[in-house]
């Protein structure tokens, strides 16, 4: 056989693999398991770590602000460092909206070694557990994730039911745009690869992910794991959140979600680059020889198919377009399911591989990136690779501006709103 020929055989056979033997992967029926009411329904303490979400907070810290749910809750959206008056708004809307009480704060600059999403975590946290009731679980969601009415009593009643840790929901992407529905099913159908959802929630294996945007956490299985300062330099914290969680010995499940969704916008072709190239050389632990592996990887598994198929039929090498068009054919129907979760016409399928290629692209500019001390770079900071000496490196401005300290959860100046809002007490700053 020619060389051309044993590619495909070999792109075949992985795809089959892939198939059958990767935890079925490509299917979308992993939703919440059984929910069981608990006799007493504890308490729970939402985290949001927000820098600039102005934009979006309306729809998103709303959700939260409406949630039913019927044991005792409060949240705390953790300031970090906004310029456009997110934590301002936020106590605008909460005043207006009623419902759970709102804590706002900010902990200013991050800590030497620290990203500033976990840095926020932390004081929001530490918040928490000061509080009475202390909470008995603690939802980590992000600024601009949109939650159903009953998102936290169902997420719950979930990790009661099922005696979980930890329970992540992964939450619906927008797909409005060409690029959007081209690229965003693309996402989760890769992440469900790398992470096969059953795989997840399977207690004897090492599979261990999480979505950050949605993240129902027993406090005391984070204080077991020593969440978040086990991880605080993570770039992708929702993964290593949920590694730390299940080496200690915690139950964890991860999923598709129908009533928690992302309301942030991709709608061109740079701005879902910059959202894949920002972490994908950290997710190679930033080895040349692991994005070396995930090129030649890549290549073969999702590109020599197609190329395979047409110069088998140009050249009249008929085992190369017969095994390559079923190799591409495998692939394509593994991605039916998702397009169908996200609503999207079957002709997307075969356009796979060309999506592969553009994420190729991604990881290679995202390693280019770091290397030129641009990686990781989220919202004015860029946090570079771990460091290995026993020193941890802070995340680099983009701007120049000192350090803010940080404040506390009550405001200090006089005439300005308490950081402590709640909105169904009769008395700004009301006792929890």
């Amino acid at each position: 056989m020619s060389a051309l020929s044993w590619v495909a055989v070999g792109s075949l056979t992985v795809w089959m693999w892939l198939l059958l033997g990767r935890a079925w992967f490509w299917r979308t029926d992993v939703r919440l398991p059984a929910r069981e009411a608990p006799a007493l329904w504890p308490a729970v303490a939402v985290i949001v770590p927000a820098r600039d979400e102005a934009a979006v907070l309306p729809t998103s810290l709303g959700s939260l602000l409406a949630q039913d749910y019927p044991g005792p809750v409060e949240i705390f959206l953790v300031d970090d460092g906004s310029s456009d008056g997110t934590g301002e708004l936020a106590r605008q809307l909460a005043a207006r909206a009623g419902g759970p009480r709102l804590t706002v704060s900010s902990p200013g600059e991050p800590g030497p070694g620290w990203t500033g999403k976990l840095w926020a975590l932390r004081h929001g946290i530490a918040l928490a557990r000061t509080r009475t009731p202390a909470p008995e679980y603690l939802l980590l969601t992000d600024a601009d994730i949109r939650h159903d009415r009953d998102s936290l009593r169902e997420l719950v009643a979930a990790a009661h039911g099922a005696g979980l840790d930890l329970v992540s929901q992964m939450a619906r992407l927008r797909v409005v745009t060409f690029w959007e529905r081209l690229v965003v099913p693309a996402f989760v159908y890769f992440f469900a690869q790398l992470y096969p959802f059953r795989r997840v929630a399977r207690p004897g294996a090492r599979t261990a992910a999480a979505a950050g945007g949605c993240v129902l956490l027993r406090d005391a299985a984070a204080a077991r794991a020593g969440i978040p300062e086990s991880i605080r330099d993570a770039v992708i914290d929702d993964v290593a959140l949920a590694r730390a969680v299940k080496r200690r010995g915690g139950r964890i499940w991860l999923g598709l979600a129908g009533p928690v969704a992302s309301v942030r916008p991709y709608p061109r072709l740079g701005e879902l680059w910059r959202m894949v190239s920002r972490t994908a050389y950290a997710q190679l632990r930033h080895s040349p020889l692991l994005l070396a592996g995930t090129v030649g990887g890549l290549a073969v598994v999702y590109l020599a198919p197609p190329a395979a198929a047409v110069g088998g039929a140009l050249s009249g090498n008929l085992v190369a377009a017969v095994t390559g068009a079923g190799a591409w054919a495998v692939m394509a129907g593994s991605y039916l399911p998702m397009l169908r979760c996200y609503g999207q016409p079957p002709w997307y399928a075969p356009l796979l591989p060309f999506t592969a290629a553009l994420y190729l692209l991604m990881t290679v500019d995202s390693a280019v990136q770091h290397h030129r001390g641009r990686g990781a770079a989220w919202k004015g900071r860029t946090y570079p690779a771990p460091a290995r000496t026993g020193t941890t490196a802070s995340p680099v401005r983009a701007d120049a501006a000192p350090a803010r300290p940080g404040t506390p959860d009550t405001a200090a100046r006089p005439g300005t709103p308490d950081a402590h809002t709640s909105a169904g007490a009769a008395e700004e700053g009301a006792g929890p």
